[in-house]
């Protein structure tokens, strides 16, 4: 695959860099004496040199030859020095942060290059939100190499999205040089099944000899499994068991190991790899969903890293999901994930192996990390008002829009409700009984069950999904958020009709984000009015202001982790068991919906 995302081509600098391994011209950079963490003999290496030309690496070794009178020398004795950091699979839209902004979060933790899935603002504007994301990204030193979005809508007719992107959509995309692939295939009940649709947008895919990405939840390791792999789809992130991780890995399917603010899978998959005499090659480290509180407080590909070595992965093997492994995936080795001849001069220092403290942050033989903190400056970028104004609602939200009705002549009703689990993307598909009041279902907090709403946000429709959720404890107020996967509607969780037409109306005026409240007052609220997904304020801002929002969690009694990113799946369809869109509750293990209230 060519790449794009370098400095210079391999074949324009060839023979510069046969010059410099030869002695016969100085090297741009040379970094002396450090232990190299060689990805490829899973070996680390001490005193080795790394000579830089036209920011790719000309020689790996002895490199005193290589140095001349304008050559910078870096001392890197005492580091370990590993290739930069990949994130195989990644939503920069669950930072909160703009591209530029994510950028100056991570690349002082290492982070190299990113495959960001932007099917978040692609489900609210299309592509063109796609484009400004893009954009946003060439200002950076970044290499983010994007892949076009496969699911919008995520699981078509069971919701209402702000855009379609269909077969003909991705074979154009296809042929930007920024998108390297095709985001999560996230309807495998379409692959499965052999719909054209489906099956079409990795067929465009894979004509154009580009990578295809999965997204395969269910917990089922056989004809499913391989019925999907044969369909062209190459790595999944969707690995909640160590079976399925190590089935992927034996089916030639990249598995990609999740870690993030939410999602925290990696103690419990990481068995696949600890208790399984197997090669790793095809385990992945990836993020998938982090918020920017999670990025300053912790780090990024470096803490995930830490999290694997508590796990029991070895620090090489760890450091070989985050580098090289992940290039093989995208097959994109050629120039990324290796700190050996030709390749791009993308490198961290390392304090050492156990901490993964990142020192020092290299991408294109430019320094542009160091001590955690940025070294370069970018250009800043403004996204157009169209995507700054997003919410368009068909009528003012008002209490009574969250009265659900009882059926006539019944005291005692049974209903289903969407059991959320703490840090896990699956629900349950739970029942309960509650008591009719003055002919009205509401919330009861006794028994932790929760009215919840998603309302259309898009086209004005004025349709609307009812339903009940248990699991956030919550006691007294209300949440809502228009970061609601995927279609990113307005959804509202709450105990009272009162403080949920509150917090819908809160986001409606500034143009989406999330918002805690309780007895009508507004206790934290994160404001994002980039597609109602993102903000462009510095990820430290961000942080602040997302850990207020957290404290005002904890005051309405809900003691989830991040309970608004397991908030923001309770709409996705295409996971199980029960979920709630615009259009109503969808079971999504037969993918149908199915009533609320469940007749004797």
């Amino acid at each position: 695959m060519l790449n794009h995302f370098c400095k210079k081509p391999l074949w324009e600098v060839s023979q510069t860099l046969v010059a410099v391994a030869g002695g016969t011209k100085p090297a741009d950079t040379v970094i002396r004496g450090g232990k190299l963490v060689n990805v490829c003999t899973a070996e680390i290496m001490d005193g080795v040199d790394i000579a830089i030309s036209e920011g790719r690496i000309a020689l790996v070794g002895d490199a005193s030859h290589c140095i001349g009178e304008g050559t910078e020398v870096i001392d890197a004795a005492d580091q370990y020095v590993a290739p930069g950091f990949l994130d195989g699979h990644i939503h920069i839209e669950s930072s909160m942060l703009s591209v530029g902004e994510y950028a100056k979060a991570v690349i002082p933790h290492g982070t190299v290059g990113i495959y960001p899935d932007p099917h978040e603002i692609c489900n609210v504007l299309g592509l063109d939100g796609v484009k400004c994301m893009i954009d946003d990204s060439k200002r950076t030193p970044l290499k983010a190499m994007f892949v076009t979005p496969s699911c919008v809508p995520a699981v078509p007719g069971f919701e209402d999205t702000g855009s379609f992107v269909g077969p003909e959509d991705v074979a154009k995309t296809m042929e930007w040089d920024e998108i390297v692939g095709l985001g999560e295939m996230m309807n495998f009940p379409g692959i499965l099944a052999g719909t054209d649709h489906a099956h079409q947008i990795v067929g465009n895919t894979l004509k154009a000899d580009k990578v295809a990405t999965g997204h395969y939840s269910m917990p089922e390791v056989e004809s499913g499994l391989n019925a999907y792999i044969a369909s062209g789809i190459r790595c999944c992130h969707e690995s909640t068991r160590p079976e399925d991780v190590i089935a992927k890995m034996r089916l030639g399917m990249y598995a990609q190991i999740r870690h993030g603010s939410a999602w925290q899978d990696l103690p419990v998959i990481a068995k696949a790899i600890t208790e399984n005499k197997v090669d790793t090659r095809f385990a992945n480290l990836i993020s998938d969903d982090t918020h920017p509180n999670t990025l300053v407080s912790h780090g990024h590909l470096d803490y995930i890293l830490r999290v694997a070595l508590d796990a029991g992965i070895d620090p090489i093997t760890a450091i070989q999901m985050v580098t090289i492994n992940t290039a093989q995936c995208y097959r994109m080795d050629q120039d990324l994930g290796s700190i050996t001849p030709g390749k791009c001069a993308d490198i961290v220092f390392l304090k050492d192996l156990e901490s993964m403290e990142v020192t020092r942050t290299i991408i294109d033989g430019d320094t542009v990390a160091k001590d955690g903190k940025m070294c370069v400056e970018f250009a800043p970028y403004t996204y157009p008002d169209w995507a700054r104004h997003s919410i368009h609602l068909k009528d003012t939200v008002t209490a009574d829009a969250f009265k659900i009705e009882a059926p006539q002549g019944k005291d005692a009703v049974k209903i289903r409700a969407i059991e959320v689990i703490p840090a896990r993307v699956g629900t349950s598909e739970v029942f309960a009984t509650l008591t009719a009041q003055d002919g009205e279902l509401k919330s009861d907090v006794d028994q932790d069950i929760l009215k919840t709403f998603v309302l259309e946000r898009h086209h004005e429709t004025g349709t609307m999904g009812a339903g009940f959720v248990k699991g956030f404890g919550i006691k007294n107020g209300a949440m809502a958020s228009t970061v609601a996967h995927d279609a990113h509607n307005l959804l509202v969780v709450g105990t009272n009709d009162e403080d949920m037409a509150l917090a819908a109306n809160t986001l409606i005026e500034c143009g989406g984000g999330m918002v805690a409240v309780q007895d009508g007052k507004v206790l934290g609220c994160v404001a994002l009015p980039i597609a109602g997904l993102m903000n462009d304020e510095p990820a430290e801002n961000m942080a602040a202001t997302v850990a207020k929002l957290e404290a005002s969690w904890e005051v309405i009694g809900c003691t989830l982790p991040s309970p608004f990113m397991t908030m923001a799946l309770i709409p996705l369809a295409c996971l199980p068991e029960l979920r709630l869109t615009n259009r109503g509750l969808v079971d999504c293990r037969t993918f149908t919906f199915v009533p609320l209230v469940v007749e004797d």
